[in-house]
């Protein structure tokens, strides 16, 4: 079996004050990557500011002989993102490794949701991988290596009541990395999507209490290690994690139906007479990229 080593590797975590960010960035350090501790040291909801949590975590990966720095910045500000892209390249001169793991909660039911609870929570999850990754993308351009890790969740796959901010972000990130991907191939640099499900800050009130016990982040962060790796050459896949489970999801496509000629209108009656073979997943299609798509119109071109 390959061994999976990070030695040479500049990895940035952030978010990584506690829980998953933590796991991962102690292990990479294990593994001999040197790591960027981000972690602005907020409550839940991203309020506040608190240098220990970064700090703590930096003196732990040094306690067991491991390369570190810390870095409090804000990831939902472009010069925050900036801040902390450059705090790895002026400590170890680069980026190998950045994931994206920071989150806040602000939970309303939908009618509820005020525009501020909107705005902060698409600004840490969807804003923030947008302003660490582009700095961070650029200089993994340049250097013809990266690996990039997005955190989705199962509220943005799949819905989850009372988290319509959350979720859209987390289906965002998709798209970017969608996106990432393509722009990404000819510079080895691969972006992939974790989804966690694990005990921490943000599920500690959502996950029953003996679910939570047992859903350590431990058991999230053999997969992103492995993303995070020289030997991962996909990119663009969705992957689920939780108690040593672990699975793929994706956006798939089902065979359909063409209705006409491709010359005449169809009518609201014919695409109620064939809903059915519309909303029908038998046999689904994968897409890679948008112009894959257009082969299914093949016949009516």
């Amino acid at each position: 079996m390959s061994k999976i080593d990070f030695t040479g590797r500049v990895a940035i975590v952030t978010g990584a004050g506690a829980g998953l960010g933590r796991q991962y960035a102690l292990e990479l350090a294990k593994r001999g990557a040197k790591v960027v501790v981000n972690d602005l040291g907020g409550t839940r909801d991203g309020v506040g500011h608190d240098d220990a949590a970064a700090n703590k975590v930096v003196e732990e990966i040094k306690a067991l002989g491991g390369e570190a720095v810390p870095n409090h910045d804000n990831v939902a500000t472009v010069k925050g993102g900036e801040n902390i892209v450059k705090t790895a390249i002026d400590a170890f001169g680069k980026v190998d490794i950045l994931i994206n793991n920071a989150g806040i909660l602000r939970d309303k039911s939908f009618t509820k949701m005020e525009e501020e609870n909107w705005e902060s929570v698409m600004g840490v999850h969807l804003k923030g991988a947008y302003c660490v990754t582009r700095p961070a993308f650029e200089n993994m351009r340049a250097n013809g290596y990266g690996r990039i890790i997005m955190t989705t969740s199962g509220a943005g796959l799949f819905g989850n009541f009372g988290q319509s901010n959350y979720a859209a972000a987390k289906m965002g990130l998709i798209g970017l990395t969608n996106v990432l991907k393509l722009e990404g191939e000819k510079y080895n640099v691969k972006t992939n999507v974790i989804v966690p499900v694990a005990a921490s800050r943000l599920t500690e009130d959502v996950l029953p209490p003996e679910f939570f016990e047992k859903m350590k982040p431990d058991f999230i962060a053999p997969a992103v290690l492995y993303m995070c790796s020289e030997q991962c050459q996909d990119s663009g896949m969705i992957i689920n994690a939780t108690l040593g489970y672990f699975s793929r999801s994706a956006v798939m496509t089902g065979p359909g139906v063409i209705i006409g000629d491709g010359t005449k209108i169809p009518s609201p009656e014919e695409i109620l007479e064939n809903w059915d073979k519309i909303k029908s997943l038998e046999n689904p299609k994968y897409f890679n990229q948008l112009p894959e798509m257009f082969g299914v119109l093949g016949p009516l071109l």
